[in-house]
């Protein structure tokens, strides 16, 4: 079963082809912990952009093998890229945006990203 996410505008939106996460991750690294996002892996092949492709500016740092993606509109970062260890492309996505995710049922797992 597929789910849909946006930002908080509207302007960009998205489905993940696949069952509702029941974990996330809760990152301490410098950009995770001031965005406050609660985050679920998918291979990108089960990710589809549905609109605001125009919409969306990229952000890296460090290792550069995540880009934050954000709406330049409303500025809320929906998801993102990245290459998981295994090389496989994958989107990082941010439950906060997903409305019908109930993020209280999540079991949310703490990273250590500030000391990678």
């Amino acid at each position: 079963m597929a789910f849909d996410g946006s930002c908080h505008c509207g302007a960009v939106t998205f489905t993940v082809d696949a069952a509702m996460p029941e974990t996330a991750i809760s990152c301490n690294c410098s950009i995770c912990r001031r965005k406050g996002s609660l985050l679920s892996f998918f291979p990108a092949s089960v990710f589809t952009l549905k609109s605001g492709e125009d919409q969306l500016k990229g952000y890296t740092f460090h290792t550069h093998r995540i880009e934050h993606l954000f709406c330049t509109e409303c500025g809320m970062h929906p998801f993102a890229k990245a290459t998981g260890p295994d090389g496989v492309d994958t989107r990082a996505i941010n439950m906060r945006c997903v409305p019908d995710c109930d993020l209280e049922a999540l079991t949310v797992h703490n990273y250590d990203g500030a000391s990678k």
